[in-house]
């Protein structure tokens, strides 16, 4: 151990009260103390804050966190309340001027050491004008996979972050996400533009998550099945995931009128009603909370005992992050699927839109031909939308609201390059909802199944899901077929890709163009479909 490895063990008890730090924490905080950017991917429970709060008491000047929600920014300031640690403090839309005031004073007199902002603050160029004046020796973006348009939980104001971190003479930066794939892990880092950087993946595993999946041909028999299981279940902690807020109230109703204690949850109800079933559910006065998935981000309850979906998730990622609040205390917790293969449709209906090409040549137009110094655009979702696809496709950069438009392309152009930017990204959310179908209609593990979408391998069935129950599930003997994990192969029509899981009778390619695509082991090497670029 050196000795910087045990100072840090040290801080991190005397300040904060562990007496152990687990082995990815340690890893990550000595690649910070090593002057590296570094992304960490670590399951939630699994002490991803400890990750920069301990380096921060190390580091000369402030410790800036950005953080998507005031109420998960709220809960961290008051863990770190709850400690010997130095103070923290919180810029944020619910603060009046006064308190803005007090804020500023505590970071520039070095008072408070973590200084916790949303996205949303640091779009304001004189906020970040006052912020370029500080001292700040680290930046943190939690969720991180909100940066990526390839993520489940994609944010635009995440966007701007990598010209933050510039505008701020690119201090130590640490990504910290519970949930991201490969090709997720690569957008992080492109786009806060990480430098040198070091990443710390977690291993993906869950073991004691017994995994399963119940099919339908009848989204009432599956509606029932879902109210019977909880009703059976009566007593037990667990999470309803369902597709829309109607399903939400009318899930929540009908189970509180079988004497449940269940609540709805929506970002359709009231911030206070949100806050209330928040709390009541971390407090045990609430079982069973049937929600969209609105609700999660910064829940931390040990003894969830199980996670139900009533339809299908849009993606892996987001299903993986949903079920991995079930069994953090580490004892066995159910995770069941309700599937109906009809439900995909919806999500695809749902996760599809058209490019707003009108919109897009408004913008342009008004950009192109505007001042120097940029416009500002008309109000509302689709032009946030437009704004959002030009500066992804670097034909605009936006300034403190104004937009400006910075490529030598011509304008007709630069809408063409922001629509493929769109269609690219549809692409991808489809092939991500077919890895969802394919974890559900597997035979095989489901668990190898799921790891292999994170890149992961699990070389023997787990013996903890329904078709090793079921005694479908088939141990893969290496060096059965003539591709590898991780293998970089190319394919006529959809260009570079990279072996993602390699199963006895198929393999998953993740491809950059197109995404995810699980092919027949048998078509490729019948049909020559891959080669290996030398």
């Amino acid at each position: 151990m050196t000795k910087q490895t045990r100072e840090l063990r040290r801080l991190a008890e005397e300040n904060f009260g562990w007496s152990t730090l687990r082995a990815d924490q340690v890893r990550a905080m000595e690649q910070v103390m090593s002057g590296h950017d570094v992304l960490a991917v670590l399951p939630t429970g699994a002490g991803k804050s400890a990750i920069y709060q301990v380096p921060a008491l190390l580091l000369e000047g402030t410790t800036v966190v950005v953080s998507p929600l005031i109420a998960l920014q709220h809960d961290q300031i008051e863990g770190l309340a709850d400690t010997a640690a130095p103070e923290a403090v919180a810029l944020n839309s619910t603060l009046r001027e006064g308190e803005r005031d007090q804020v500023w004073e505590a970071v520039r007199e070095g008072a408070a050491e973590y200084l916790f902002l949303s996205p949303e603050q640091l779009a304001d160029d004189e906020r970040l004008a006052a912020l370029a004046e500080l001292d700040i020796d680290l930046f943190v973006v939690d969720e991180a996979h909100c940066v990526s348009g390839w993520g489940h939980d994609f944010r635009p104001d995440y966007l701007r972050l990598g010209s933050v971190i510039e505008r701020l003479g690119h201090p130590r930066v640490i990504a910290l996400t519970a949930t991201a794939a490969p090709p997720v892990r690569a957008d992080i880092a492109d786009r806060l533009g990480l430098r040198d950087h070091r990443e710390v993946i977690a291993s993906f595993d869950r073991p004691n998550l017994h995994l399963s999946v119940e099919r339908f041909t009848s989204d009432a028999d599956k509606r029932s099945a879902v109210l019977d299981r909880v009703r059976t279940w009566a007593g037990r902690t667990g999470l309803v995931y369902v597709a829309s807020r109607r399903d939400a109230d009318d899930l929540a109703e009908e189970l509180v009128r079988s004497g449940a204690r269940a609540a709805g949850y929506h970002a359709g109800m009231k911030a206070a009603d949100r806050e209330r079933v928040h709390q009541d559910f971390l407090a045990g006065e609430l079982d069973v909370v049937v929600a969209t998935s609105a609700f999660g981000m910064g829940i931390d309850k040990p003894d969830v005992r199980f996670v139900l979906h009533a339809s299908v998730p849009d993606s892996l990622d987001a299903y993986y992050q949903q079920i991995g609040r079930a069994g953090r205390d580490d004892d066995p917790a159910e995770i069941i699927l309700y599937y109906r293969p009809e439900d995909l449709g919806l999500q695809r209906f749902l996760t599809s839109s058209a490019p707003p090409e009108d919109t897009l040549r408004e913008v342009v137009a008004a950009a192109a031909g505007g001042p120097a110094g940029g416009v500002r655009p008309e109000s509302g979702a689709r032009y946030t939308r437009a704004v959002n696809l030009l500066e992804q496709a670097g034909a605009v950069a936006v300034d403190d609201g104004l937009v400006r438009f910075v490529t030598d392309s011509s304008p007709e152009r630069a809408v063409a390059d922001a629509v493929e930017v769109a269609e690219s990204h549809q692409r991808m959310v489809r092939s991500r909802l077919e890895m969802m179908r394919g974890y559900a209609e597997t035979t095989g593990c489901r668990r190898q199944f799921l790891l292999g979408y994170y890149g992961e391998e699990l070389a023997d069935p787990c013996g903890n899901c329904d078709t090793c129950d079921a005694g479908t599930a088939e141990r893969q003997v290496p060096g059965t077929t003539d591709f590898a994990r991780d293998e970089v192969v190319a394919h006529q029509e959809w260009g570079r890709g990279v072996v993602m899981s390699v199963e006895q009778d198929r393999l998953t390619v993740l491809f950059d163009q197109v995404g995810y695509k699980t092919l027949s082991l048998a078509a490729v090497l019948e049909n020559d479909l891959l080669s290996t670029p030398a």
